[in-house]
Parts: structure tokens; sequence; C-alpha cells
């Protein structure tokens, strides 16, 4: 019998002869790189037969043990045809052996001798195990093999010679490791006498199998990953390998992340097929012991394990919710990423661990319980710091609503989360905020109309019917009805599943009825159409049912608002995902969404393509549908209901649409059908929208309205357009909108009498007062842009406007009484007519001097095509290097540049004729200009008409537009009447119009910038809105520069109302963008404009905070350190130093920037004693320390104990002057009382006692008795203070640099407070009390004092009040 084989560390370790001789070993190996290939052939040959045609066993015969181990050592070296048979002869002796170990178990009951049974025992484990290392050798050796040629691969890309693979490995692969796993799965106790295999045997195997496992390629084939699970499984669940199995799977998830969803359905399958989690169990528990410090450091790792944890409680929940507790101690850990994977172990959980409905009523209660709790903790990760974390669980509350996982009673509450969520600081938080909303949408169990009426409508009849049901019940129980989380539960307290889906499905059977649109009053008069459902216990569960489904319904109603907010994000994903959720709030009849859906019309304008994109195809859902009817009807009735904003993004888009082919020819016709009343039922409103859609659509394909001129004409100004008057201007426009050919082809057919209908639009008076002038714009447009000679035209319009304001006029004065007044006149008859006349005027010379200027750049256009026709035909007959030399004379000559001086010189002339007129001659716009200035400053008329001073100022600002001298002479009216006008209409228009001349005019208005920065303090919402509007234009398009006045601006981002604070914030955002941030050199001198203002701090802060965010370069931080740290010497109000340290503590801090600020430190040092600015440069020492390194660290250390040492050496000196004043009060109030004591001359002789003991004070009292022996004591400290004073001199002499830096020390400070008020105070005291010394002594008296109370201070001792004075004033008190 052969000896047994041991498993080796090595492979060739094989070769080593054992001492005992008990082990197999390879005796003879032989080396097959050194055969010749003959004798290769010949050794694998004989190897093959032998493994072929031999017994099983004969693989324990040392020859051909060491024939065998020779081929493997050297496999890799091998042909590719020995490789093959080598590897199959060793696999099928293997295959064939696996099922031989049952006939053994077979045999050993029929076997009565015991010595062959032993016999064959050892033969079969020998062979099992030899066959085993033979195969995984081979696997490890090639596998790390083709790694290398894959390297070599790599390195050597550009070779034309590779290392090819001639032989297909992973087919063999898989089906060896797949016969390993397969040995281990047969019942292998009879080879090894017990349950537990040799160690050696087990351990090599798992080795090498994880091994395997941290290999990419492997796990790709699903025949290896598949034998590799198996192997790991029955290991670690069948011989109970489960510690070196577990660690083994922990450096797996930790190391290697592809491995991690691998991993899980290793441990899933061994569950699975065995029935035992002890290895699931004892990995989870072991991540559950790790420390959550470890997570923090370890992110890759944290990542692995969170992973690794939710895909096994995807796959094992039951096991996964047993053993949940242990990891619920990690939600308090720092890592996110580990609280993210705990939530989605949760989410899970949830929805797989707890659907088995068997067991008793405690296991089911019991499992309810832990579903609560498991909900509850989501509930509350909500509120996770971490964005990413609430994040995560909004998106595991969407699967948990895809899965049907949530009850009616926490849908409400889980709303009621998400919609908050959409005002989180963070977009992804957001984002998930909005998918959760959409989710709950598109599965919600309430019915798919969710209309607050009509729920409110079914409700209502559902709690009648239920109180006919139960008619003892009281009225409040049906809003008490619905219990804490609003399921109906059994007795057993288990949700009832059955219940709640046969009151929803009864719910949706009674909802067509009671959810149509604008049916809500129909639904109350239907009382007795109420279906009966069932008993009372099911009416109630409805009941409940509909109470939650219109919360749910009020809850997304009010959600609106937020979203209209969202949809102004900076960030698109907020912008798409809200305006997804509107569409699906749409869709579900929410309250409010069609109105919000509106509002994402402007969007279209976005410069981001995503959103624009998002727009368009909200627009195509929405309003596009396969009906041309439908969709004309749609667009129409948008187009109907669309402000002057709207319109234009809707232009824009359908202009989009039709290029596109979105809006067909169909749609088109469909358009025309409601224009011209071809479909029944159509009103005059919808044929004007109809016609406003198709202007639109000819912005793309001006042939659209070429093919209906004649019904433009006939219907747009026929009978129709006295009913629907706006239908006249949309023609208008139509008209302006058709093609060159068109407009010509109309010239021809109907010119004269579209001329007159459009002059009768202007001048008559049917149109009504509200509509006129918007009308009257588009016709004067329409003549300019259509007629060949328009100014002759516009003079007869002028001309009968005139006549009918006047000629009426002449008629209302000859029936007037004889003194009958003009400003009557016009006060009762022809205010309306003379702001008509007013407007039409102005008007037309605005398009007259837009005309003109087309007409020169027509002329220009013609010059440069002409000027290019003759270069060519002069190229062709000519030498083109003369005409080259011709072109250079001409250009020096100046011929070129004359003809365009020429041109300008006349457009000059036209444009000052329109209004100033010239050569004498009558102008009648010049005359209604001069009559329109006279009567804007005659504000006595204006101020009894309103509407009348709305027309003249603006009619006045067109003709300013016009004319420069005409605009210079009436700047100082148009700043007056902007400043001081009552309405605010006018006051809006004026600002509009400052905004025209300062790009017309720049110069003229440059000196009024400071009076255009004013209009942003105006009282009224619409003036500041506009003049926010107005700078922000000018000053971004660089028409303006921003002076000194751009704090105006920055008030306006605290203003109250929230437009006007998002334009504002808009323009500085906008303004960031340019150059290098203007922002940055224009924010030290809006903080000291901000400071001197009064403005409330929290509004300071807010848009300093604002501003300062705006800045992003470190350079610029860096640089605003030192320029706010200079503003401090130049400043001495608290407040002022307050803001300055709060807008430094707002910097982004770098290395260079905390260095700055320390080396400014003597800039601000004067500062410190207010406790506040303490505080800021606190903070920032705070934020230094987090990102410092150890060098910096300890600078920012060292400056924080200076810091705090000069903060309270400040507060000592002011405590100690602060002190000192009271003293001073305190001792003139007690000597008032003292004075009718010196008239008696008291003795005060027992107070000079105490000033000999405890020291003569500021405030002493000197007796006129006692001079003489006041004047010695004097004497006796004088000849003392020199050389006190040269001390003290010495010792200012040490302090650093004080005076030689021009900083004021502290010590000179408290000299120049402290000593100065004690010493003044002490004169005044004895000036005011008549105390008689000589003037020697009293010169050495203050002197003395002054100078040994600087000493006091500049040691740091706190000036104390004597005893002897607190005594004296005892004693006087007592006395008096």
């Amino acid at each position: 019998m052969a000896p047994p084989f041991v498993f080796p560390q090595i492979l060739r370790a094989l070769e080593e002869d054992p001492e005992d001789n008990h082990r197999l070993f390879a005796q003879n190996p032989v080396d097959v790189t050194s055969l010749r290939p003959s004798d290769l052939l010949t050794l694998y040959s004989g190897v093959s037969f032998d493994l072929s045609d031999r017994e099983l066993f004969c693989i324990e015969d040392q020859d051909v043990f060491d024939r065998v181990y020779s081929l493997v050592r050297s496999f890799y070296s091998l042909p590719p045809s020995c490789k093959c048979n080598l590897v199959e002869s060793l696999r099928s002796n293997l295959s064939v052996l696996l099922p031989n170990v049952d006939s053994i178990s077979r045999s050993v009951q029929d076997q009565e001798d015991e010595v062959p049974i032993i016999d064959r025992i050892t033969s079969h484990r020998n062979a099992l195990k030899i066959y085993t290392f033979f195969l995984i050798t081979i696997i490890m050796t090639e596998e790390s093999h083709v790694s290398f040629v894959d390297s070599t691969k790599v390195a050597g890309r550009g070779r034309k010679k590779l290392v090819v693979q001639s032989w297909n490995w992973e087919p063999q692969r898989g089906r060896m490791l797949n016969l390993i796993a397969n040995s281990l799965e047969i019942n292998l106790s009879l080879l090894f006498g017990s349950s537990e295999l040799d160690e050696n045997y087990l351990s090599f195997i798992v080795k090498n199998s994880f091994s395997l496992f941290e290999n990419a390629a492997i796990l790709k084939d699903p025949e290896a990953k598949d034998a590799l699970c198996r192997i790991i499984g029955a290991s670690a669940t069948k011989y109970r390998y489960i510690v070196q199995s577990c660690a083994s799977v922990m450096h797996l998830i930790h190391k290697y992340d592809f491995a991690v969803v691998h991993v899980a359905d290793a441990v899933a399958r061994a569950e699975t097929k065995y029935s035992d989690g002890t290895l699931a169990v004892t990995i989870i528990r072991d991540i559950g012991r790790t420390d959550p410090k470890a997570y923090v450091k370890d992110t890759v790792g944290a990542d692995n394990v969170g992973r690794f944890l939710v895909e096994l409680a995807d796959r094992l929940p039951k096991v996964m919710s047993t053993n949940v507790g242990v990891l619920v101690p990690h939600f308090g850990g720092e890592s996110y990423k580990i609280r993210n994977a705990l939530v989605g172990v949760l989410g899970k959980l949830v929805a797989k661990a707890f659907n088995d409905v068997e067991g008793d009523v405690s296991s089911r209660s019991l499992r309810l319980r832990t579903k609560q709790a498991m909900l509850e903790i989501l509930l509350e990760r909500c509120r996770d710091v971490s964005a990413y974390t609430r994040s995560r669980v909004l998106q595991v509350w969407a699967e948990l609503c895809e899965e049907h996982s949530v009850s009616i009673g926490l849908w409400n509450e889980v709303a009621s989360i998400s919609a908050g969520r959409l005002e989180d600081k963070s977009a992804i938080v957001r984002k998930s905020a909005l998918n959760l909303l959409i989710t709950m949408l598109q599965h919600n169990p309430f019915g798919p109309q969710l209309r607050i009426a009509s729920f409110e409508a079914t409700l209502e009849q559902y709690k009648r019917k239920l109180n006919e049901l139960e008619p003892n019940r009281p009225t409040e129980d049906s809003s008490k009805e619905p219990t804490s989380d609003g399921d109906s539960c059994n007795g057993d307290g288990e949700i009832d599943d059955l219940q709640p889906e046969v009151t929803i499905n009864t719910h949706l059977d009674s909802l067509p009825d009671s959810c149509q649109p604008d049916n809500g009053e129909d639904i109350r008069e239907k009382d007795a159409s109420v279906p009966d459902i069932g008993n009372v216990e099911q009416t109630k569960a409805l009941v409940a049912s509909l109470e939650a489904g219109l919360s749910f319904s009020k809850s997304m109603s009010a959600s609106m608002p937020i979203l209209v907010q969202l949809m102004a994000s900076s960030s698109a994903s907020d912008v798409e995902n809200a305006i997804l959720l509107l569409m699906r709030c749409k869709q579900f009849q929410i309250d409010g969404a069609e109105a919000c859906l509106r509002k994402i019309l402007p969007l279209a304008f976005s410069q981001d393509k995503s959103i624009y994109e998002a727009v368009e195809n909200a627009f195509i859902s929405i309003y596009i549908r396969k009906n041309p009817v439908e969709t004309a009807k749609q667009l129409l009735n948008l187009a109907i209901d669309s402000n002057i904003g709207d319109q234009a993004a809707l232009e824009f888009i359908v202009n989009a649409l039709v290029s596109k082919g979105e809006i067909s020819s169909s749609t088109t016709s469909a358009l025309w059908d409601f224009f011209c009343f071809n479909i029944n039922g159509t009103t005059a409103e919808q044929s004007r929208g109809a016609l406003s859609v198709l202007c639109m659509a000819a912005m793309s394909s001006s042939r659209i309205l070429g093919s209906h001129i004649q019904d433009i004409i006939d219907i747009g100004f026929g009978r129709w357009a006295k009913v629907e008057p706006l239908l006249a201007r949309t023609a208008c426009t139509a008209i302006q909108r058709l093609s060159e050919e068109d407009k010509k082809k109309l010239l021809l057919s109907s010119g004269s009498r579209l001329f007159s209908i459009l002059e009768s639009l202007i001048t008559g008076n049917w149109l009504p007062e509200n509509i006129f002038y918007a009308t009257a714009d588009k016709a004067i447009s329409a003549i300019y842009m259509i007629h060949p000679t328009p100014e002759a035209l516009a003079s007869t319009i002028i001309k009968k406007s005139l006549s009918t304001v006047f000629d009426v006029v002449e008629q209302d004065q000859a029936q007037s009484d004889s003194d009958g007044n003009t400003v009557d006149c016009l006060t009762t008859v022809h205010v309306a007519k003379l702001s008509r006349f007013l407007f039409v005027v102005s008007h037309i010379a605005m398009n007259q001097l837009v005309y003109i200027e087309s007409c020169i750049q027509k002329i220009r256009r013609q010059k440069t095509k002409k000027d290019k026709a003759a270069a060519e035909s002069q190229n062709t007959e000519e030498n083109p290097g003369a005409t080259q030399e011709n072109n250079s004379i001409n250009a020096e000559l100046g011929l070129a540049a004359s003809d365009d001086a020429l041109l300008d010189t006349l457009a000059e002339r036209a444009e000052r004729e329109i209004v100033s007129g010239g050569s004498g001659e009558k102008n009648l716009i010049g005359d209604s200009a001069t009559f329109l200035s006279k009567l804007c400053r005659n504000f006595s008329v204006l101020q009894k008409h309103p509407e009348l001073q709305a027309s003249t100022m603006l009619a006045l600002c067109r003709c300013m537009i016009i004319d420069a001298s005409f605009c210079e002479s009436n700047l100082q009216l148009l700043f007056t009447v902007v400043e001081n006008a009552p309405s605010e209409v006018v006051r809006s228009n004026c600002t509009l119009s400052l905004g025209d001349l300062a790009v017309r005019f720049p110069n003229l208005l440059e000196p009024w910038t400071e009076n255009m920065y004013a209009r942003l303090r105006d009282a009224s919402i619409s003036v500041r809105k506009n003049a926010v509007l107005v700078l922000s234009h000018l000053i971004l398009n660089d028409m303006m520069k921003v002076k000194g006045h751009i704090n105006e601006m920055a008030i306006c981002i605290e203003d109250d109302v929230e437009r006007i604070s998002s334009l504002a914030k808009l323009f500085f955002h906008e303004l960031s963008k340019k150059g290098s941030n203007p922002i940055y050199n224009l924010l030290p001198d809006i903080l000291g404009q901000l400071s001197n203002r009064n403005l409330k701090r929290e509004s300071f802060c807010n848009v300093m905070q604002f501003l300062i965010g705006s800045i992003k370069k470190d350079k610029q931080m860096e640089a605003l350190v030192e320029k706010l740290c200079n503003r401090f010497s130049g400043v001495t109000d608290t407040k002022q130093w307050e803001y300055i340290s709060y807008s430094l503590s707002l910097l982004t801090f770098t290395e260079k920037g905390i260095k700055k600020l320390i080396e400014s430190f003597k800039s601000y040092e004067h500062a410190l004693a207010e406790d506040l600015v303490t505080e800021n440069f606190r903070s920032i020492i705070n934020k230094g320390k987090k990102f410092a390194k150890p060098e910096l660290k300890a600078c920012i250390e060292e400056f924080e104990e200076k810091l705090n040492k000069f903060h309270m050496e400040k507060k000592e000196q002011e405590e100690t002057a602060r002190n000192a004043q009271v003293h001073i009060e305190k001792t003139k109030n007690m000597e008032s009382l003292v004075v009718p004591s010196k008239v008696k001359d008291e003795p005060v002789e027992e107070y000079d006692d105490d000033d000999e003991e405890e020291g003569v004070s500021d405030s002493e009292i000197v007796d006129p008795s006692m001079e003489e022996q006041g004047a010695s004591l004097k004497a006796s400290d004088s000849e003392e203070e020199p050389s006190n004073a040269e001390e003290e001199l010495s010792d200012s002499e040490e302090v650093p640099d004080s005076e030689q830096s021009g900083t004021t020390s502290p010590y000179s400070l408290n000299q120049n407070t402290s000593a100065g008020i004690l010493k003044l105070s002490y004169t005044s005291f004895k000036q005011s009390h008549t105390i008689f010394v000589s003037g020697e002594e009293e010169e050495e008296e203050e002197e003395g004092e002054g100078e040994s109370e600087s000493s006091n201070v500049k040691r740091g001792n706190r000036t104390k009040l004597s005893s002897s004075s607190v005594r004296r004033s005892l004693r006087s008190s007592s006395r008096t």
C-alpha cells in the first residue's frame, strides 16, 4: 500500500525527502523543459496511457506520481495538446473516482473482513487528494500564466508578434472547478473518518478558491463562478470551516469591489442549499462588531461592505432581519456610506422579510412591530446630517412605493416628508424628493384622479351613508375614525392587507362619476347615488381611505409653489425633475398643476440644453395630440390665456416645433379652420388665438400666412373685430410677418383697402381705450413695414388724429358759455382723445426713426453689393494687380470714407428733422413735441388727470429718445416727474425710459447716474423692479459703468419682494462672470456704504454672505483679507468694526490668507475690545485649524492666544475708564453734600489720617486749615516723582516699536484714556469746588497722579478705588 499523500505548502515541497518516510513525495522528477520534443511526447503519452488504461489508483504508484508531478511542475511550458490530454486524463479519473465513494459505503455493510475495506478507503482518500491537488495546481499555474500574458499584451501593444493562447482554457477551467465542487458535495465522512475533513485538504481548496475569487475575469465566467460559490458554501457550511472562510470573505469585500456581488451570491447559496445561515450570520455579526470609526478612514471598504449588506439583505431577508440589530448601532457612526447601506438594508427587509402570513398571533404581532420599528428608522433618517444619506432614504421610500410596501396610513407621512425635502439645501436630496413624489403619484392607492373637490364630495356622501348605517354614531367620529397609521387593523394588531384593497377597489369603482372635471356641484346633488358597498366596517374603511386620499391630494397641491421655485433653480436637475413632477400632477389632476405648468414656458429661453429639451418634451406631451383638431384647440387656448412673456416663449417653442415637424401641416389647416370659423362653435376669441398661433408658426415658415391673406383682412378687420377687438391687433401682426413676395402681392391686390382700414383703426374711435394703444402700435408698425412711402400716410394720420381732437374742441367751445376755459374743455371732453393723439404722434416719430435707419442700412447693403460686383467685373476684364492699386488709391484719397460720411450726415439730418425740424419749415411732430413739453410742465392739469399724465410722459420720453437737444432740454423735467409723480405707473414707465435714454445718449445721462440708482429706493414695487431690470441691463452690457452707488443694488438683495430680491441676486451672479469678477473690486466699497446705512444686521449679513459667496478665486480671497483688515485703521465706529470682522469671517481662508490676517494684527488690535469682533476672529481661527498643517497650526494657536490676551486687556482698560467715570460722578454728588460743612469750618483731619495710610486719591478733599501740611506732603511726593517718571520712561521705551510703527499701543492708549480722564476730572473737580492750592502744587499733583495712574495700568493692574475714598463717602453722608 502506498504511503499517504500530504498537501505541501508549495508544489516544490513534494521533492523534499520526508524524514519519517510516511508520506508520498516525488523521488525521481524529470526536468521536462530540457527534454527534446520526441522525448516529451513519449513522456506524456506514457502518462496518458497509464491514467486511462490502468486502475484509478495508479496515481499512487511512485513512477506514475513522479511523471505526473514533472508534467504539472512545468505545465505552462507544455505544448497545448499535452496540456489538454493531461488535464482531461486527471479530470476524467477524478470524475470516475467520486461515484466509487458511495459504493464503498454500501460494501461496508456486505463485507465481513474489514482489512480490504480499510485499504480501499485509504486508496480512495489518497487518490482523491492527489487528483485534487494536481488539478488545483494546474488551475493556479495556468491562471498566473494567463495574467502574465495579458500584462505582456498591454506592455507590447505595438509589436506585430503577440503571445497567443492556442488552446481553449476557459471551458477546461470551469469543468475542473465544477468537479472539485462535486467532490466536496458528496459524502466524504467515510473517507476521512468523520464529518470534519483533513485540515490540509480543506484549507488548500478554500485558500485557492478565494484566491481565484480575486480574479475578475474568472468571475465573469458563469460556470467557474458557480463552482467557486459551491466550493465556498460547502466548505464553510457543510464542513464548518467558518472562521477562516469568514476572514477570507471580509478580506475580499474590503479589497475587491468587483467581488462583492459574487461573494453575496456564494453566502446566499450556502444558506439556500444547506438551510444553514451560519456563514451569513457570522459575517453580519463580524461587521456589526467592527468599530464605526474604522469605516471613516477606509472609505472604499465602507462602500464595499455597504453594498454587500444590501445584496445579502436582498437574497436572505429573513436571516438579515433576525440579525439586523447588531448593525443598527452603526447609524450613530460617522461614515455616511455605512448609514446609506443600512438604509438600503432596511428597505429590502421591509419589502421582503415580512410577507410570510404563517405563524401564530404572537409571531405575526412581533413581525408587525419589527416592521414598524424599521419604518420609523427610515422616517427618522430623512433628517440625517449627511445629504447622501437623506437622498438614499428617499430613494428607498420610492422603491418601497413601487413594491407597494407602504401602508395607506404611512403614505401621507412619507408624502409630507418628501415635500419638505423639496426645500433641502442639497441638490441631490431635492432630486430624490422629486423622484419620490413622482413615484408616489404613479403608485398611489387612491385612484387615477386626485382632485380635491372630487374627494371632498365623495367623502361627504359616504360619511352620510355611514351615519345612516350607524344612527347613534356621533358626527365627530368620522374625523377621529382613522387610526394613527391610517390602516384598518384586525383584533390582533396585524395590518389587514385585504381590507384596504377592497375599499380602494370600491372607491375606484365609485370614482368615474365623482372625478370628472367641473362636476363638483353635480356630485353634491347626487345624494341618493351612493353605491352600497357592504357592511359598516367596510364603509368605515372606505371613509378612512377617502380621508387619506384627500390628505394626499391636499399635500401635493400645497407643494405647487415650491415646484415653481425649483423651476427657477440654478441646478438643471431641479428644473428637469420639477417639470416631470408637474406633468405627472397634471395627469392625476392635482389642483394648481396646470397653472404651474404654464410657468415652464419662459424656461424655453434657458441656455442649458437639457432644460430646454425638458420644456420641449413637456410641451409636446401636454399639448400635442394625435388628432390635429385637438392639438389646434390646445394651442389656441394656450395662446389666449398667456401673457406677453409667455407668448414670447410660446412663439419660440412653436417656431422650433414647426421646424422639426412636430406641428404638422394638418394642425396648421385645423388652425385656419378655427380662424375662418369653419368649425362649429368657434368663438371670436378662439379665432384670434388661432391666428396668433399661426403668426408664431410663420416665424419658421412664412408661407403659412401667404395662402390666406384675404381671409386675414376680411375676418381680422371685419365685423368679428368689433366682437373681439384684439383680433385686429393680431391681424396687424400677421400682416407684418408676411414674406416679401406676399407683401408685394398684397400691395397690388388690396393695398389701398388695407391702408384705409389701418388708418381708420388709428384715427377712429370704435376701439376700446384699453385696446386702442396696443392695436395702434401694431397698425403703425404694419404701415411702416408695408407702405412704399410710409411718411406720407403717417402725416395724413397725424392730421386726421389732430382734427379729431381740436375740431371737437371748437364745437364744444361754440356751444359752451362765453367764459369757457380750454382746460375745462379738455377736462370734460378730450382727455382720452388728446392721449390718443399724443400716443400716435410719438409712435409715428419712433417708427420714422427706425425707418430712416433701415433705409440707411439698405443703401449701405446696396452700395456694398454694387462695389463687390464692380470689383468682380474689373477682375475679369483687367489685371487684378491694377484693380488692387486703384482700390488702394481710392482708400488713400478717402473716396470710400467720404461716401460713408455723406450717408451719416444725411441720416443725422433726417433724424434731427423728425422733432426739431429744419430750414424754417413747419414740422407737425416738432410742434407737437413743443406742445408736449409744455403740457408735461403743467402739473396742475396733469394731477387732475393721471391717465393724461401717463400718456404725455410716455410720449415725451419717446420724443427725447429721437432727438438729443430735445432730450437735454427735458431731462430735468423727466427726473422731477420720476421722483415726485404720485402715480406709480408714471414713475415706472419713466424708469424704463431712462434705460432707453442711457443707451441712446449715454453722455447726457451720465451726470444723472445717482438719480437713476435712487429709483431702487422707490416705495412702489413696480418702480423698484423696473429699476433693477434697467440697471442690470445697462451694467451687464457695458452701457453704464459701475459707480459708487452699486450698494443700492446690493440692498435690493434683501428686498421684501421676492421677485426683486431674485432679480438682484441674478444681477450679481451674472456680474461675477464678467472679466475677473468686478464684485471683488466693489466689495470693500459696498461694505463701507452698507455699514453707514441704517440696515438691519441680519440683512447686512445676508447681503455680504451672498456677495462673498460669488468670489471663487483664492488669490482674490487673499487680497480681500488685506483690504478688509486695512479698513479697521480708518474706522472708529464699533458697528463698522463688527461688520468688517463679520465679512472677514465669511471669506474662504487659505494658508496665505491666514498669514496675511496674522501680519495685519496691528491694524485691527484696537477693535478687539468688542466681543462680537473677537468672536468673528475666533470663527476664522476655527476654520483655519481644520485645514492647517502642523507648522501653520502652531502659528494659529499662537495668534489665538495673542488675540485672547489683547481682548482681555482692552476689556480691562474699558472697565477701568468706566469705573473711574462712575467714581467721579459719585464724588461730585457727595461733594455737593459736603459744601455746607465747609461753611461751618468742620475739621477733616480724620480724612487726612486715612490718606496718609492709604494714599491720596484723585477725589481727595483738602481742608484749607490743613493746607500747609498738605503742601509739605505734596513736596515730599514730588521729590520721589522724578525717579518714578524715569522708570516709567524706561519701561515705555521697552515696548516693541509701538510708536515707530505708527500704531497705537495699548499702553499709550491707556495713558491717553484712563489717566487723561482722571487728570481732567481731578482738575475740573478742584476748579468747581474752589479748593485753594497754589498753582505750582496743583501742577505737581496733576503730574504725579497722572503718572502713577498710567504706571498702574501699564503693569496690568486693575485700578481700584481706595478704601479711604469709600470711608470718606460714608462719613460725609452720615454727617449730612
